[in-house]
């Protein structure tokens, strides 16, 4: 296995959460808690570029570096109050409603990559200001690949600092909604060649529950969803989608169409695991062989 260096700009929160299932107050969220961990399952380490306030407590860290996070590059702001998000989720666990949103250091993140960092093989640049995602490009050196993840308001608030990170990456990683406001066209298969024709080769749609569609120069995958028979949580199932989508490549000999559709495979299951429970609990207790395990369910769901 390749064990390629993999670098993760994202951020690290409370999270409130409610659905049908229950309830809990402040655990751990944002998007690099999710991809850290998910990754965990492939490479040894990650390098984490994060911004928290003294307020987190103690165990989220232990927890992040307990799983390979290098904490080298997480930003504590004494004094300051990390990001916290609260949502109620709709018993179809699609529609959601924010019922808060409070930034707080989160609001002043300036990625800075440790020198360590600046070598890494890999780079994920999660959902943050696109200025942001561009600053971090000129600080890495001369990563194998890059991708990113963006959202709904930055593509309608900041297209042009948009489209300048888009000509730079490899690939980009996106819900369907995000997909078609960002490429004009309703349908995926059209919406994805318009994405790639801004710059990435690789162009991943999230659906959901329909799974995920990959699209790049060598051909189309379509990857679905694992049947689950009960959905808790699904708060941060993308973010882990992506942990696993790129912790798989980061053991991967190259990067070409066979090695993307495991990667596409692994981020499904772990993603599919990431729902079963409230935060990163039902990760917390996964084990390699569970992962492996639903991986072969996937063949055998795909098989005919």
């Amino acid at each position: 296995m390749a064990n390629l260096e993999l670098c993760v700009v994202g951020s690290v929160a409370l999270d409130s959460v409610e659905t049908v299932r229950g309830k809990r107050d402040e655990v751990l969220g944002g998007s690099a808690s999710f991809i850290c961990t998910a990754a965990s399952f492939f490479v040894p380490r990650t390098r984490l570029v994060a911004i928290v306030g003294d307020d987190l407590p103690r165990g989220h860290l232990d927890y992040l570096a307990s799983r390979g996070a290098d904490m080298s590059g997480l930003e504590v702001v004494k004094g300051g109050r990390t990001f916290r998000w609260a949502g109620r989720y709709a018993p179809d666990f699609i529609t959601r409603e924010s019922l808060n949103t409070e930034l707080g250091v989160f609001a002043g993140f300036q990625p800075r990559l440790p020198d360590s960092y600046r070598s890494a093989d890999l780079l994920f640049l999660g959902n943050i200001d696109p200025v942001l995602q561009l600053d971090v490009l000129e600080q890495i050196r001369k990563p194998k690949l890059v991708a990113l993840d963006t959202m709904n308001y930055w593509i309608s608030r900041k297209p042009a600092e948009l489209a300048k990170v888009l000509a730079r990456v490899d690939a980009v990683l996106l819900n369907d909604e995000e997909a078609r406001q960002l490429s004009g066209e309703s349908n995926l298969q059209r919406a994805a060649r318009v994405i790639h024709a801004m710059g990435p080769t690789i162009v991943v749609i999230k659906r959901g529950e329909h799974g995920a569609l990959l699209v790049h120069p060598h051909g189309v995958f379509a990857a679905p969803a694992y049947p689950i028979d009960e959905v808790c949580d699904p708060t941060g199932a993308g973010d882990t989608f992506a942990g696993g989508f790129m912790g798989s490549l980061a053991c991967a000999a190259t990067i070409d169409d066979d090695s993307l559709r495991r990667a596409m495979i692994h981020g499904s299951s772990l993603a599919s695991y990431c729902v079963e429970d409230f935060s990163l609990d039902r990760l917390r207790v996964l084990e390699q062989p569970d992962v492996e395990r639903r991986f072969g369910e996937f063949r055998e769901l795909m098989r005919f």
